[in-house]
């Protein structure tokens, strides 16, 4: 479903990714795992088209973020970090304006907003002013948002950041019943999220992808905390093997 391959981003000397690549199939959840400043947003918001690469390819479908633009945006939902959000219009004001951004024909319009509210927990709010909620709620308005167009792929940029106990535990929940026919990216440097959430497991650590495997995989001898320790202090050309090695 999503092919990275030898992404490059430059600024100027600085150079933020380098020859990232990885694949994540239909209907599987990876987790897109690396310290702060590791490059994870970078990489998503060049898969979600939000920003051109400087060398490398991305295909979601098939189609190529940068030769089929508008194919990809239409199969992708994008959760970043700090979500678009509207806070002077309701959550069903808000939620409609962006369907008509999406170009939702208006016959349907209603049944994808009906859609959303219910998946994401939205019907009792929908009459609220959407910086009024609280941020659990105003997370799950970011995640409608996503979903609005009913995408095949979903990109989470840190999703439960700064969200309480049982906030955090509801959007890991939601995401997880999210999943399934879709395929979802979740960027995160949160450990126990990528433990309960994900199936496959991609490291990034100063620009470079270090490790690619199964969850499963990795986590039979170490555990997961010890697995990222190992891959984001290790010299990056090293891991360049293993990532060949577990995916061969």
């Amino acid at each position: 479903m999503i092919e990275v391959r030898n992404l490059t981003k430059r600024y100027g000397d600085l150079v933020a990714i380098r020859d990232v690549s990885f694949t994540a199939a239909t209907g599987q959840i990876l987790g897109f795992l690396g310290p702060n400043g590791a490059g994870k947003t970078t990489t998503m918001r060049i898969i979600t088209g939000y920003m051109p690469a400087t060398s490398g390819t991305v295909k979601v479908a098939g189609y190529d973020i940068f030769d089929d633009s508008y194919e990809v945006r239409k199969r992708i939902g994008y959760l970043p970090e700090s979500p678009p959000l509207y806070g002077d219009m309701t959550v069903t004001s808000y939620l409609r304006f962006v369907g008509r951004i999406r170009g939702i024909a208006k016959a349907q319009l209603g049944d994808s907003l009906d859609r959303v509210l219910h998946a994401c927990g939205l019907t009792e709010v929908t009459g609220r002013v959407v910086g009024h909620l609280s941020k659990g709620f105003r997370q799950r308005v970011g995640l409608a948002q996503a979903l609005i167009h009913n995408p095949s792929v979903l990109v989470l940029d840190e999703p439960t950041i700064g969200l309480d106990p049982r906030q955090i535990i509801d959007i890991r929940t939601l995401i997880k019943e999210l999943s399934g026919e879709r395929t979802v990216i979740l960027s995160t440097h949160i450990l126990p999220e990528v433990s309960q959430l994900c199936e496959k497991v991609v490291i990034i650590n100063e620009g470079r992808i270090t490790m690619e495997d199964t969850l499963a995989n990795l986590t039979q001898e170490m555990t997961l905390e010890q697995v990222f320790l190992r891959y984001i202090t290790k010299d990056v050309a090293e891991p360049r093997g293993a990532v060949e090695e577990a995916t061969a």
